[in-house]
């Protein structure tokens, strides 16, 4: 198997032989990942449990972690989830690698769709499941939401969205989420959508797909499945703590197969993902935090506010000469927007021209990272 570097890697390699200016402190906004500390009763939590650790976790999840995501969805959604429609994983990438390669192992030359730009792991797990793949353009001409070719669809296994969007911001609607529903019952393919960013909007709550399939009358989720992740809404990335949930059918399987994995989560980190998983209080903290960065982007930089995520998708003259320079000028990284995406069957990149900016740090860093920017881009 040969994968694409990783766009961090790129990254490193485009700014390896630049010197920073060294009269700036270095800001970096080039991971998702929260630059605040975990809650204390999460932290709590691990650290009442440790002991733990002499006992093996099951690949199902203990039963008060599935209640606590269950609940979550239920408290957030409004949709209540049997329990064999949810199981617990060790957080979302490695159900994103290894999903596909369970699903479409029995397929005959099996295609895998996704928007694009999109997180990396769509892309390696096509490779490792040696799927063809369709890219869905995520440009400014749609809007970033995906266009729907039928045609194709009808060809497809396995369908992956990812809204709300990393790294557009873009998300879709509760009828826009059902058509897709309704597409994946037509053509039979099966729907899974990305949510890790659902807990991050700036003003309404986001639809979940789960929501989206009772709107459209598939009470059962049939070909519908969902991932989410206590990663960026309890800045808690290093639980490992995530969940796939819908079809039960599919479901079933996939945890068969889950037991020859390997990635049950260790007890104490299921303690403390339980607490996170069952307090919202935590959240909506967070939420301020990243809306008043998203105020400041407004302000700064004459941005509109996304309805959710922490990303900027900043659209520039030359997205690598811009990233170079920011670097080189103003000690300050940043993520070139070709880097999360693939040319299509038209040569195309729909992440070029554009610069992945990640509001994660606080208030007064990423004021001074905005005036930076600001100032380059003069």
């Amino acid at each position: 198997m040969t994968f694409e570097p990783y766009p961090f890697e790129k990254l490193n390699t485009l700014l390896a032989n630049i010197t920073p200016n060294p009269e700036l402190e270095p800001i970096v906004l080039t991971i998702g990942e929260p630059q605040f500390e975990t809650p204390a009763f999460i932290q709590e939590a691990l650290k009442k449990s440790s002991q733990l650790l002499k006992k093996y976790p099951k690949t199902a999840g203990e039963e008060y972690l599935r209640e606590a995501m269950r609940a979550f969805v239920k408290g957030r959604f409004g949709v209540e989830l049997n329990d064999n429609e949810l199981i617990p994983s060790f957080g979302t990438r490695e159900v994103l690698f290894n999903f596909p390669q369970y699903f479409l192992f029995d397929k005959k030359d099996p295609l895998i769709a996704f928007t694009n730009p999109f997180y990396q792991i769509y892309e390696g797990a096509a490779i490792a499941s040696r799927a063809k793949m369709h890219f869905m353009n995520l440009t400014e001409a749609n809007a970033f939401k995906p266009e729907i070719d039928e045609v194709v669809l009808n060809k497809c296994d396995l369908v992956i969205l990812n809204f709300p969007n990393n790294p557009t911001a873009s998300c879709l609607s509760l009828d826009e989420l059902g058509e897709w529903v309704k597409l994946a019952l037509k053509h039979d393919f099966v729907l899974l959508n990305d949510e890790c960013y659902s807990e991050i909007y700036t003003d309404k709550p986001v639809p979940s797909l789960l929501e989206a399939s009772i709107h459209v009358g598939n009470h059962d989720f049939k070909n519908v499945l969902v991932i989410n992740s206590i990663s960026k809404r309890s800045s808690a990335p290093g639980l490992r703590s995530g969940f796939i949930a819908g079809d039960k059918a599919i479901l079933k399987g996939y945890l068969e197969y889950r037991t020859y994995i390997g990635a049950a989560s260790p007890l104490p980190l299921q303690v403390a993902a339980a607490a996170a998983w069952g307090d919202e209080e935590h959240v909506a903290a967070s939420r301020k935090v990243y809306r008043r960065n998203f105020e400041l982007a407004k302000e700064i930089l004459g941005l509109d506010m996304p309805e959710a995520t922490f990303y900027i998708w900043l659209k520039v003259d030359n997205a690598i000469e811009m990233t170079k320079k920011l670097y080189r000028e103003y000690n300050l990284k940043v993520l070139p927007g070709e880097y999360l995406a693939r040319d299509d069957e038209k040569g195309e990149n729909p992440g070029r021209g554009y610069l992945r900016i990640a509001l994660v740090e606080n208030e007064t860093k990423t004021e001074e990272a905005l005036l930076r920017i600001k100032a380059a881009l003069v």
